[in-house]
C-alpha cells in the first residue's frame, strides 16, 4: 500500500472510531436520560421548575417579616396564611379542568403568564393589600398548575419511572432553596425588609419571563406523546368523565390532611419564632432553610429508589412521621444550633413524597387525571385552609401552643395512614381501565 493510501486508510479508520464514539457516548447520555424519566417534556418542565423557584425562594418565605413589617399583626399574618391555602384549594380543581381541556403544556404557560403578573404588581405596589390582591395571581403556577405537571409525569412516564420523574421534579424545584433563602436573607439585611423584598421580586419578574420564554420554546420543538387506544370509555363519553376518589385514595386524602394541618398552623410563624423568639438574623433564617432542603435533596434519591421496587406505603407513613416531629423539634429550640437540627428533621418530610405522588397518579381515573389530581387537591386544600388562621389565635395566647397543637394532629395523621393506607402498591392503569370493563 503506498503512503497516500494508507493515509487515506488512517484518516477513514480514524473518522469512523470517532462516529462509533460519538455514538456510543449519545447513547449513553440517552440511557441516563431514560433512567432518570427525562423525556423532553418532563426534562422542560423541570428546568422551568428550577428558574421559577429560584426567584420565588428569594423572598417567599420571608413574606410573614414584610407583611410584619409593613404593619401587619400576628393574626393579620394568619389570615394571610388562610388566604393563600383557600386560593391553594379554589385553584386545583380548575387547573384540573383546564389541564384536561387545553393541553399540560398550554396549562403551563397560561399559569406560568399569571404567576409572573403578579410577581410584577409585588414589585410594584408594596403594601398589605398589594400582598393580599397579588396572590390571586401568584399562586397560579403553584396551585392552577399543580394538575398539569402530574399530568405531564403521566403522559409521559409509566409505572416505577414516574416515582423517579417526581424525585427529578421534586430535587430541581428545591434546589434553589439551598441557595435563595441566604442570598434573600442578605438582601433584607443590606436594603431593609421591604426594599429587600422589593429587590427579590424584581428577579422573580426577570426569571419567570426568563422561564416562560424557554418553556414555550422547548414545547415548541419537542414532540408531544403519541395519543394512545383508549378502550374505556369511547370518546364520545368523555365529557361525562368525573373525577372520582378510588377508596384507596380517599384514606390517603384522609391521612393527607391531618398531616397538612400539622404543617400548615405553625408555617407561616417559623420566620417569626427563629427572628423574634429565638433572636436569631434573617440571613440565619435562610441558612436554615437551606440545610432543610439539603436534608431534603439527599433523601430523595435513596427512597425513590427503594419505593420504586418496594410498597409505597412505608415511606408515605415515615414522611407523615417526620411532619409530625418537626414543630416538636422548632418549640423545644432556643438557639440557632438547635434549630438547625430541628431543620434536618424537617427537611426529611418529604422522604416520601415522590412515592405519594406516584400512588395519587396510579389511583387517578382513568381518563381525566388532571381533574381527578385536582379534585384530590381542591379537598385537602379547602380542609386545611384554616390552619394558618387557627395557628395566629394559638400564637396570640401563647407561641408554643401552636406547634404543640400541630403535633397532635401529626400523630392522629400517622396514626390513620398507618391503619388504613392499604400496604400493596397502585394499580396500573391498565388494571383499573380492565377493573371498569368488567
Amino acid at each position: 500500500m503506498t503512503p497516500d493510501k494508507r493515509g487515506v486508510g488512517i484518516y477513514v479508520t480514524s473518522s469512523v472510531s470517532m462516529e462509533m464514539f460519538l455514538s456510543k457516548r449519545i447513547e449513553e447520555a440517552q440511557s441516563w436520560r431514560q433512567r432518570l424519566g427525562l423525556t423532553p417534556g418532563v426534562a422542560a418542565l423541570a428546568v422551568g421548575l428550577f428558574i421559577y423557584g429560584f426567584g420565588e425562594e428569594l423572598w417567599f418565605r420571608y413574606l410573614p417579616a414584610y407583611l410584619r413589617a409593613l404593619g401587619g399583626s400576628a393574626l393579620l399574618i394568619g389570615a394571610f396564611g388562610t388566604v393563600k391555602d383557600l386560593l391553594d384549594a379554589a385553584y386545583a380543581y380548575p387547573g384540573g379542568i383546564l389541564t384536561d381541556r387545553i393541553g399540560t403544556r398550554r396549562s403551563l404557560l397560561l399559569f406560568g403568564a399569571l404567576t409572573t403578573v403578579g410577581f410584577f404588581l409585588y414589585l410594584a405596589w408594596p403594601s398589605i393589600i398589594a400582598v393580599f390582591s397579588g396572590m390571586v395571581l401568584v399562586m397560579a403556577w403553584q396551585s392552577l398548575g399543580l394538575p398539569a405537571t402530574f399530568s405531564l409525569i403521566g403522559e409521559e412516564l409509566r409505572g416505577g419511572k414516574r416515582i423517579v420523574g417526581f424525585t427529578i421534579q421534586a430535587v430541581l424545584k428545591r434546589l434553589p432553596i439551598l441557595v435563595a433563602p441566604p442570598i434573600g436573607g442578605l438582601l433584607i439585611e443590606r436594603f431593609g425588609t421591604i426594599e429587600g423584598m422589593r429587590a427579590g421580586f424584581f428577579v422573580s419578574v426577570v426569571l419567570s419571563l426568563g422561564m416562560l420564554f424557554g418553556l414555550w420554546r422547548s414545547f415548541r420543538e419537542s414532540p408531544r406523546p403519541a395519543p394512545k387506544i383508549d378502550l374505556s370509555p369511547s370518546a364520545s363519553d368523555r365529557p361525562r368523565i368525573k373525577a372520582q376518589l378510588h377508596p384507596s385514595l380517599r384514606q390517603l386524602l384522609i391521612a393527607d390532611c391531618l398531616i397538612r394541618l400539622c404543617e400548615g398552623l405553625p408555617e407561616v410563624f417559623l420566620v417569626i419564632w427563629a427572628v423574634e423568639i429565638v433572636k436569631i438574623s434573617p440571613a440565619q433564617f435562610g441558612l436554615l432553610n437551606s440545610v432543610l432542603m439539603a436534608t431534603t435533596i439527599l433523601s430523595y434519591f435513596p427512597a425513590a429508589f427503594l419505593a420504586e421496587r418496594v410498597e409505597k406505603k412505608p415511606f408515605i407513613v415515615l414522611t407523615y412521621l417526620f411532619f409530625t416531629l418537626f414543630p416538636l423539634a422548632v418549640v423545644f429550640s432556643h438557639s440557632f444550633v438547635y434549630l438547625i437540627g430541628a431543620f434536618v428533621v424537617g427537611g426529611l418530610r418529604e422522604i416520601g413524597e415522590p412515592a405519594r405522588k406516584a400512588l395519587i397518579v396510579d389511583f387517578s381515573t382513568f381518563g381525566a387525571r388532571g381533574r381527578t389530581v385536582g379534585y384530590y387537591y381542591m379537598i385537602r386544600g379547602f380542609s386545611v385552609a384554616g390552619a394558618a388562621a387557627i395557628g395566629g389565635a394559638l400564637w396570640t395566647i401563647n407561641p408554643s401552643w401552636t406547634f404543640y397543637a400541630a403535633t397532635i394532629l401529626g400523630i392522629a395523621g400517622v396514626a390513620w395512614s398507618l391503619i388504613f393506607l392499604p400496604a400493596g402498591p397502585g394499580r396500573s392503569e391498565a388494571e383499573i381501565s380492565a377493573a371498569r370493563r368488567t
